[in-house]
């Protein structure tokens, strides 16, 4: 059985929509609601979670917690999802590459443009290919989101689309 983590810190994947205050917010964790929808036989799957917030409010200090957890997961071997918010997404791959240069194992930041629930929710679909691409990809950080693989230091979202593409074909921008 392989061991994966997947690493929760919030974002639209892990948003509901709350009656009460009439807005889609971060209030709990969704992502087993998402892993109970899957088949996963031979994986052991580790929810370990660090933050529910919208990829917009997180900090510097937050990717500093971020990074403090990997470092307690990364001498395990087992490779790691990161659910995330798009909007910074590439920005805090970035700074996992910085933190951690010769990694062992694929280190992937996954998210969702809709929440689950929501017609055209992207996030089951976004945390099924990063599994999989967990267990076949190469060490390094990544970001797999519709059907894509980019390293973190070559993605940008693309708002227009609706997803993120390589920074060239951005027109070299940046995250």
């Amino acid at each position: 059985m392989r061991t994966i983590y997947v690493v929760t810190t919030g974002g639209t994947i892990e948003k509901r929509y709350s009656e009460s205050a009439g807005a889609v917010l971060n209030e709990g964790s969704k992502i087993g609601q998402y892993l109970e929808r899957l088949r996963l036989p031979d994986s052991d799957v580790q929810v370990v979670p660090v933050s529910n917030k919208d990829s917009l409010e997180m900090t510097a200090e937050d990717r500093a917690e971020l990074v403090a957890r990997l470092a307690e997961l990364l001498p395990a071997a087992s490779p790691i999802v990161i659910t995330h918010g798009t909007d910074t997404m590439a920005e805090t791959g970035r700074t996992i590459q910085r933190a951690f240069p010769e990694l062992a194992v694929p280190v992937i930041l996954t998210g969702a443009m809709r929440p689950l629930g929501f017609e055209g929710g992207d996030g089951l679909q976004n945390l099924t290919e990063s599994l999989l691409a967990a267990r076949l990809l190469a060490p390094g950080v990544y970001i797999v989101i519709h059907g894509q693989v980019f390293p973190a230091d070559r993605a940008v979202k693309d708002r227009e689309l609706g997803t993120f593409v390589a920074k060239s074909q951005a027109g070299g921008g940046s995250a």
